[in-house]
């Protein structure tokens, strides 16, 4: 199983300051429409040619609409890249609108 986390415990970890890089494996457009604060668009496809914007000295959380991509990511880059410091938020963006920020639309 690869490892994941909720939408709760990101949002226990953000507010006690953990220093985590969130990457957003969703399309542009999908970004641009709403996202969680803090966080950084690397589109999926692109992620094979930008692997070098991670930062492996600190806890990743890859994040896409319901966490299908974002597990895709974080399949390759630990296959491909052997890195073990990263997360799949489980449920996505989706999750994260309806349990911890109304504010970020859904779509």
């Amino acid at each position: 199983m690869l490892p994941e986390l909720t939408p709760e415990e990101l949002n226990l970890r953000l507010a006690n300051g953990e220093d985590i890089q969130l990457i957003d494996v969703r399309q542009p457009e999908e970004y641009n429409y709403c996202r969680i604060e803090g966080s950084h668009l690397i589109p999926l496809g692109e992620l094979p040619q930008r692997v070098e914007e991670l930062d492996e000295t600190r806890p990743i959380v890859l994040i896409c609409h319901h966490g299908v991509r974002s597990m895709q990511a974080l399949a390759y880059l630990q296959h491909r890249h052997e890195m073990n410091n990263l997360l799949n938020l489980r449920g996505g963006i989706h999750a994260w609108s309806l349990r911890v920020d109304p504010t970020v639309a859904v779509y």
